[in-house]
């Protein structure tokens, strides 16, 4: 599956979830390491949201009927003195600008987000340094 869209800014709100051990650890068996403690929005191409879809359906956010669901995985959401951090979808991917050169990331779909055009992107670099990116730029996302 591909997706294509621009990079976009968020809410500034990534950082506070990302950085919460208990997702680390999970983060780790998917990206090999820690995640950089942020996500890269990226604002779907109209082509795309039907495949981004599919992968809303199989996190079991939309109804509908897909395969391809054994390329997901679950990230567990914990509570820590009163507070609910959410559990997570993940999907191993790789990202590019020119589709030459890709790094190894993940789509991360929380299980309470209101994003269903724009697709959130966890490395375990800074992707918007490391690619290097600014808001606008066109990038290519791949299910691996």
């Amino acid at each position: 599956m591909k997706l294509q869209g621009a990079v976009s800014s968020g809410l500034g709100r990534a950082h506070i979830f990302m950085a919460q051990k208990h997702y680390q650890d999970q983060f780790k068996r998917i990206l090999e390491s820690s995640a950089w403690p942020g996500t890269l929005n990226v604002d779907l191409v109209e082509s795309c949201i039907n495949n981004y879809n599919r992968l809303r359906i199989i996190s079991g956010l939309d109804e509908g009927k897909v395969s391809d669901s054994d390329k997901a995985l679950r990230i567990q959401g914990f509570e820590r003195e009163g507070k609910s951090f959410g559990g997570a979808t993940a999907f191993k991917a790789k990202i590019s600008k020119d589709e030459k050169n890709w790094i190894e990331c993940a789509i991360l779909i929380p299980d309470l987000t209101r994003h269903v055009k724009t697709a959130e992107i966890i490395s375990k670099s800074f992707l918007r340094e490391i690619m290097p990116c600014n808001n606008g730029d066109l990038v290519f996302i791949t299910l691996i």
